[in-house]
């Protein structure tokens, strides 16, 4: 064979590989396409978050001049609903204003006969209803967290900071947030001999597991 005859043999199979692999290609697109729908169809949908009272606590923190007083409030019950592609969230967590304590019976009966009132209002509950910024749907992520927290019979609405995890079917939480509590209508307990802050530093950590709605039937 010549050169000539060669070189026109090795251009019809550069064409024909080229043929061959286009089929690939489109394939190959059409498949990550077809992930990238799935994927974002999972995360539009609403998935139900379920508190672990075993898993979940809420700790305050309020300060004085000679220490700093800590106490704890046990979660009553809770559920949270979160669509992450719209950013909603809703549900509430229910903490019992009566059951908090900070260790000397003497200040807690004095907390809740004079401040909070916990007889009158035996409920703390914080409201969600929409999260600010990008919460990945496996992993660590950091977002704001806008609500309504209700104490002592008002509403307040607030911005909470949250470290959020999930997983595929588990969940977890920390929000740090201050509750200006003598702003909000609350007695401020300092006197002669003691002097506290007017606000007090709240700790919730809180997990649980996920579940997702149930699949519609196949038409």
């Amino acid at each position: 064979m010549g050169t000539a005859h060669r070189l026109i043999m090795r251009g019809l199979r550069d064409r024909n590989t080229r043929w061959n692999c286009r089929p690939k290609a489109a394939a190959g697109v059409f498949i990550l396409s077809l992930l990238f729908v799935l994927h974002q169809k999972t995360l539009a949908q609403e998935s139900v978050l379920q508190l672990d009272p075993s898993h979940t606590s809420v700790k305050f923190t309020l300060g004085d001049v000679l220490h700093t007083v800590r106490g704890t409030f046990p979660l009553k019950r809770g559920g949270l609903k979160l669509d992450v592609a719209a950013g909603k969230i809703s549900g509430e967590i229910v903490v019992d204003a009566k059951g908090g304590e900070s260790g000397n019976s003497t200040r807690d009966r004095k907390m809740h006969r004079e401040i909070l009132e916990s007889d009158k209002y035996p409920e703390i509950v914080f409201r969600p209803n929409r999260v600010e910024g990008t919460i990945v749907p496996s992993g660590k992520s950091s977002v704001q967290v806008h609500g309504t927290f209700s104490i002592h019979g008002a509403d307040h609405e607030m911005i909470a900071p949250a470290d959020v995890e999930f997983t595929a079917d588990h969940w977890s939480a920390v929000v740090h947030f201050p509750v200006p509590y003598v702003k909000w209508g609350l007695k401020n307990p300092s006197n002669f001999f003691l002097h506290v802050d007017d606000t007090v530093q709240i700790d919730l950590e809180a997990s649980g597991s996920i579940t997702k709605p149930a699949a519609p039937p196949a038409q």
